[in-house]
């Protein structure tokens, strides 16, 4: 009786349905920064349709999105993949113009909002990537790209999205 037993954590407790917020048809009002790490103020709007839903018994989330703007329609597919041993997520995205899958953003959710990050190279030098993905409802969310190139001491936000859940 001395002894305490350690309890597992629920699947459902232990980061694996951190994207459940996010299942189902979106519509969503983007903004993106014309150019990246410039000093640039212009934004292109695009305005899209994001369907997702769950994937590998829960443990991966999927969605597709198709969006239109001031440089023509992309459709892209976002694949999220929960690992159970780290209790983080990888997300990975492709896009109709460059069909490659990159390199994925990693992290997990805390206090209601998931930070990822991952290194890329943008335009020849090495940068730090992050999203913010904050559930702001059941029926409306919000996401946003920033980029560093300063090893993460200021971020431009470069990227945002904002869904309204469809009805």
């Amino acid at each position: 009786m001395g002894e305490q037993m350690a309890v597992a954590p629920t699947l459902e407790a232990d980061g694996r349905a951190d994207f459940d917020f996010f299942l189902g048809v979106w519509d969503s009002k983007q903004r993106r920064l014309k150019e990246w790490l410039n000093g640039c103020d212009t934004w292109e709007d695009y305005s899209g349709v994001s369907v997702a839903r769950k994937l590998l018994e829960g443990i991966g989330h999927m969605d597709e999105l198709t969006l239109e703007g001031p440089t023509g329609r992309v459709v892209g597919l976002t694949v999220r993949l929960f690992d159970p041993q780290t209790q983080l997520w990888s997300i990975y995205w492709a896009d109709s113009k460059h069909g490659i899958l990159g390199s994925p953003q990693i992290g997990r959710f805390q206090n209601g909002q998931g930070l990822f990050y991952d290194h890329e190279v943008l335009a020849g030098r090495a940068i730090f990537s992050r999203y913010l993905w904050t559930p702001i409802s059941d029926t409306a969310c919000r996401w946003e790209q920033a980029f560093s190139a300063d090893g993460g001491a200021t971020w431009e936000t470069n990227w945002t999205a904002d869904f309204t859940r469809r009805t």
